[in-house]
Parts: C-alpha cells; structure tokens; sequence
C-alpha cells in the first residue's frame, strides 16, 4: 500500500498499535469498513474480519482491544477527516455566512470518496456513521469514554461550526444544542430515507436533508 500523502489524527487510547504504522493495520481499517458495511456491527466480529483479510484472529487483537474499539476508531477517523475538510473549504473565506453555509453543506451532504486516504472508503465509512454511529455513544461506558477523549473529534467539530454560528448571530444563545441537532438529524434522516421513507421526504432529484438543515440554521438565526 502507498504511504497517506496526509494524516488524520487519532487519540492514541483509541488502539493497542496504531493501524496506520503497517500494512496489515491498514487492511485491518479498510476491510473493516468493507465488512461492517456490508453484514452490521452486531453481525461483524474479529473473527470473521481475520477470514476476510486472511489472518488470524488474534493478530486483530494486536491493534483492537474489541470491536467497539474498533467502531470508536473508525467514527473517530471520519469526524476528524469532516474536520480536516471543514478547516480547508473555508480557510480563505471571510463573509461569516458563506463560513457557515459552507460548513453546513459539509456535514450535510452525501459524502464522495477522498483519494487522499488511500486505505479508507469514505462513502462506505459515511454508511457506517448513518447506520451504526449511535452505538458508538450509547453504552454505560459513555461518559468513562467521554472523559478519555474518545469524542473529541466530534466534539471540536460542533464547537467549530457553533463559532462559526455565533459569527452570524452573536446573541443566538444555542449554537452547540444547534449544530448537534443538524448532524444527530442529518444522520437519522439519511436512515429514514434508505430504511423508512415515510419517516423523511424524500426527492431523488434534490438532496432534501442538506436543504432542510441549511434552512432550519439560517431561520433560527434570524434577528
């Protein structure tokens, strides 16, 4: 496999030997992907995963302390590369409102592949947010988990966009419990309209979802 011409970084507590220091840590995250994908968390095991990749089953262990480690790892992975790509798009952009609907845009539209990460399908990893992204959180060990640093990806995602909120309307005195509320609910709608349209409105010729949010923010950020 070619070396990652860029680097997303990952709290180290997350994995027992990091993925990205070999190529059979990086099978290990892509064909995770792949299968998790496919078959669902509850269905994916190490077992299974070392079948797919032709290794055994205790090498895994070897990066992974269980799969919901694993799971951490990888959502850890997707919301520091939304981050990443969120810096980038608006690091030359001054109007506060062009910031934040750009922002917006990012975590509410579908996600396209990044050929920068050559290892990590990110349209398949954007599925696993959709499908299997609150098991990650709601367990008993949520808030031992949250004092670890397990969510800080996400959290300084929230924290970014919220700026960039008070940026528009600096006296909108919800800026986090509203950009939560945009990226709980873009990940819930995505479901809706693959598992149960009723629940969405659905449009294939609009990306309705994105549309939504991005109405529902600047509305409530109205004087």
């Amino acid at each position: 496999m070619q070396d990652l011409p860029l680097k997303i970084s990952i709290e180290t507590n997350l994995y027992l030997k990091n993925p990205e220091s070999s190529d059979l840590g990086q099978r290990i995250i892509t064909n995770s992907i792949e299968l998790i994908s496919d078959i669902g968390f509850e269905s994916f095991t190490f077992k299974k995963l070392g079948q797919h990749i032709s290794s055994n089953e205790s090498s895994i262990y070897r990066y992974f302390e269980s799969k919901h480690m694993l799971l951490l790892y990888l959502i850890s992975w997707y919301w520091s590369w939304v981050e990443y790509r969120l810096a980038f798009a608006i690091s030359n952009i001054s109007n506060p409102k062009d910031r934040l609907q750009i922002a917006l845009k990012i975590v509410t539209k579908k996600v396209e592949e990044d050929f920068a990460f050559t290892y990590i399908n990110e349209v398949k990893l954007f599925k696993i947010i959709i499908d299997e992204g609150s098991k990650a959180y709601y367990t008993k060990e949520v808030d031992k988990e949250n004092a670890m640093g397990f969510f800080k990806p996400y959290k300084r995602l929230v924290k970014r966009i919220s700026d960039l909120v008070i940026e528009v309307n600096p006296s909108f005195p919800y800026p986090s419990m509203l950009i939560s509320t945009v990226i709980e609910g873009t990940r819930k709608q995505r479901y809706f309209q693959e598992h149960i349209p009723a629940l969405s409105d659905f449009d294939d010729q609009d990306d309705n979802v994105a549309s939504f949010f991005e109405s529902l923010v600047f509305n409530s950020l109205k004087p």
